[in-house]
């Protein structure tokens, strides 16, 4: 795709002088550079959950149907390794953890309706996280541990619409999310502004996430996140935040 990858990485300050919460473990959630000064928002212990959208093999694998589309961006902002870092720090932290799937296609998912989408009818044509094969798998560096909530898979962008998501969490009390995974301008925008609409503080990771071009990734976080989410952040100054989540 056009567009130097360059373009999306983070600039941060050379800024002294933090510290270190004595609720986590001085490596539970290691910053890769100094903290840029801004306000960070405050993350309650008890009431935070990560949204981990679609980590399915066909996005996050080499092999996979959609990772030659993600794969330039993905690298550019260093996608793998931060997930693992985020996945790392909120599970040290002991906050849930909730697998928002995407629908795992079948043959003639949409015959007989009425409006299915052209998206969808790309991804069905595709078979995109087809249902008993590898692409529909979880990719394993992400796949759910024991109390990880796994939510009823969503058919479109959402992943609160004609799903169990919003009642999860509300049952668990939460009333902030971390949004991570694929992809920037579909599902995870969707799903950030159906939670903000829900009454949800909203977190975007800009470099925990990827899309299938620099645009989209700039149109996602730069010029529509304003109008929703409460945060975007990078994976750093998300880590940054979470020190000072107490452990339950």
């Amino acid at each position: 795709m056009p567009g130097e990858p360059a373009a999306l990485a983070y600039k941060t300050a050379d800024i002294h002088g933090w510290t270190i919460s004595p609720y986590l473990p001085a490596d539970a959630c290691p910053p890769e550079s100094p903290m840029p000064a801004i306000s960070l928002p405050a993350y309650p212990a008890g009431h935070t959950a990560l949204l981990f959208v679609d980590p399915y093999n066909d996005f996050l694998a080499e092999g996979g149907k959609l990772w030659p589309r993600v794969a330039q961006v993905a690298q550019s902002v260093a996608l793998h390794a931060n997930l693992k870092r985020i996945l790392g720090c909120v599970r040290a932290a002991a906050l849930p953890v909730f697998i928002v799937p995407h629908h795992r296609a079948e043959p003639d998912d949409f015959a007989g309706w009425d409006h299915p989408t052209p998206y969808q009818l790309g991804a069905a044509q595709a078979q995109v996280f087809a249902k008993g094969s590898w692409g529909g798998e979880w990719f394993p560096d992400y796949a759910p541990q024991a109390g990880d909530v796994i939510v009823k898979e969503h058919w479109g962008g959402s992943g609160f619409a004609n799903t169990d998501l919003d009642l999860l969490l509300k049952q668990r009390r939460v009333s902030h999310v971390i949004l991570v995974g694929l992809i920037a301008n579909t599902c995870i925008e969707s799903t950030g502004r159906f939670a903000s609409e829900l009454g949800y503080h909203v977190t975007l990771v800009r470099d925990a996430t990827a899309a299938f071009s620099a645009e989209a990734m700039h149109a996602a976080h730069d010029i529509n996140a304003p109008g929703f989410a409460h945060a975007v952040l990078t994976t750093d100054q998300l880590l940054e935040a979470l020190r000072d989540v107490k452990v339950a």
